[in-house]
């Protein structure tokens, strides 16, 4: 059987060749690399794509986090709840500015933050809540307003993973206070580099972030205060650009492709996406979970037949040693433990063939 990567970047762009190469001389020639219209241009379609009015493009998602939260004065002292299992950049994020993460359980079906445990979790030092939207899925954010609401809490969305995905009409990025979006290479939309961006409908916020990530300034000498150097350049920006106008074709090939997926395996006993009336996933990744099967030996043999799998994540958040010092156990979040100890991502991308998929799912049945 012909090998199956686990994300094809190469037959994307091949889709797209003559755009981007376009694009990318486009800047060469202009020599405009950092700023100008064509960083203005994503920036704006970005905003209108998520449905806000405004958009700073930053050097990566991480960037995006931390700068959001600069832009609510959160720092030390402070504390900002999150989901237990996620990329550490979520956390990293709130640690750098000088913030405590405080993390609650997952639900085990979505893998998105319990929201039934976040008001156990609030205390009189919390300032914020960030929601991830975890392999394209949004996290139950009608709920989260709620508390919010009701203790005057701001949301920062961690939309990494979840480029248009939609929840009860709305486009992620629109709903919290700010929204952060990564475009590494792998994700949905991605650039050839790195890259992020934080988006957000108030005008304070927006202008906050752009001057934190531009050295604490609006025009190039004057400094209000010390910021950072977390800009998006334009040679992404121009390639992210041409993406963009492709990403709900994409997106649709995800889910037309996640659903092939969901019918050739609903027989296995594997666990699988749910999907729920309301909430458009994008399937960043598509993610299986058996927790009667040896995992280790299970990825081996589809990896020995050309089929490429990854763990997200095999350790949860407050069990890194990087948390160690807050002294979690895994009874403390066991559904998020439970998770990283028996989730499996499977080939996941936009230009992945039915044919393809009905190979993986083959493969799959007799791994089992």
């Amino acid at each position: 059987m012909e090998a199956i990567p686990f994300v094809d970047l190469k037959a994307q762009y091949n889709s797209i060749k003559a755009e981007i190469d376009t694009a990318v001389s486009d800047v060469i020639e202009q020599t405009a690399f950092i700023g100008g219209e064509m960083l203005k241009k994503f920036e704006d379609s970005f905003a209108q794509f998520c449905g806000v009015k405004h958009c700073i493009g930053v050097g990566n998602g991480t960037d995006a986090i931390f700068l959001a939260l600069k832009s609510l004065a959160i720092g030390s002292g402070d504390e900002v709840i999150t989901s237990a299992f996620s990329f550490i950049a979520t956390s990293e994020a709130i640690s750098m500015t000088g913030a405590k993460p405080v993390f609650v359980d997952i639900d085990p079906e979505t893998y998105t933050i319990d929201v039934m445990q976040i008001e156990s979790k609030i205390t009189e030092r919390t300032k914020a809540i960030i929601p991830v939207h975890l392999y394209g899925r949004p996290a139950e954010m009608s709920q989260i307003r709620e508390l919010a609401g009701k203790f005057d809490l701001r949301i920062i969305e961690d939309a990494a993973q979840a480029h248009g995905a939609v929840y009860s009409g709305k486009k992620i990025g629109s709903i919290g206070d700010l929204a952060c979006f990564s475009f590494y290479p792998g994700k949905n939309l991605g650039a050839y580099g790195d890259g992020g961006a934080v988006v957000t409908n108030d005008e304070e916020f927006a202008m906050t972030v752009r001057k934190y990530a531009n050295h604490g300034r609006v025009s190039k000498y004057d400094h209000e205060f010390e910021g950072v150097n977390s800009r998006l350049d334009t040679l992404q920006a121009a390639i992210l650009s041409v993406k963009l106008k492709h990403l709900e074709k994409w997106t649709d090939a995800r889910i037309s492709n996640a659903r092939y997926y969901s019918d050739r395996l609903k027989k296995t006993g594997l666990r699988l996406p749910v999907e729920t009336d309301g909430i458009k996933s994008v399937y960043h990744l598509f993610v299986v979970r058996q927790p009667d099967i040896n995992r280790s030996r299970f990825m081996d043999d589809l990896n020995g037949q050309g089929i490429s799998t990854g763990i997200h994540y095999p350790i949860a958040l407050p069990f890194l040693k990087a948390y160690a010092y807050l002294n979690h156990s895994t009874d403390d979040f066991p559904e998020a433990y439970s998770a990283s100890q028996q989730v499996i991502s499977l080939p996941m991308f936009a230009e992945l063939e039915h044919s393809q998929i009905e190979s993986i799912s083959s493969a799959v049945m007799k791994c089992m």
